[in-house]
């Protein structure tokens, strides 16, 4: 067999393996909200002239930009043997940039998202600081 064989055997195993374990030690607890249909932060049964929360849009720039990210990297992975160490220095600030702003995001607080499964602890906390100040949504009770 060859090497390739092997690790896409092996590859499979694992896979295998982790779903396995997965459905045996995850809690499996169903509620009737995350059961129901769901989507871009409406549930299909409600009115759907409801304001809706901007974190959504959110999401997807964020998506949109580590999209691009992975654009932007190609060529440096297809051609790092005649970039040399320029090349990984440009690569590695573009890295560093990112991180700072996704970091940046994780601060603000701006990728939490209201929902009922979470409110509770908030409430608990007697703050609302960690839900985002973009929230058009309802307010939380």
């Amino acid at each position: 067999m060859s090497g390739m064989t092997i690790f896409i055997i092996l590859v499979c195993i694992i896979a295998l393996l982790f779903l396995f374990i997965n459905l045996v030690f995850a809690p499996h607890n169903p509620y009737q909200e995350k059961l129901s249909a769901f989507e871009c932060g409406f549930h299909s049964f409600l009115q759907t002239r409801f304001p809706f929360n901007i974190t959504f849009y959110i999401y997807g720039l964020l998506f949109l930009l580590f999209d691009l990210e992975i654009f932007l990297v190609f060529p440096y992975a297809v051609s790092s043997f005649n970039n040399e160490i320029y090349g990984l220095g440009v690569l590695l600030i573009f890295f560093f940039v990112l991180t700072l702003g996704f970091i940046f995001e994780l601060g603000k607080g701006a990728l939490n998202i209201y929902t009922k499964q979470n409110s509770d602890l908030t409430k608990k906390k007697g703050n609302y600081t960690n839900i985002s100040l973009l929230n058009w949504g309802p307010s939380p009770k």
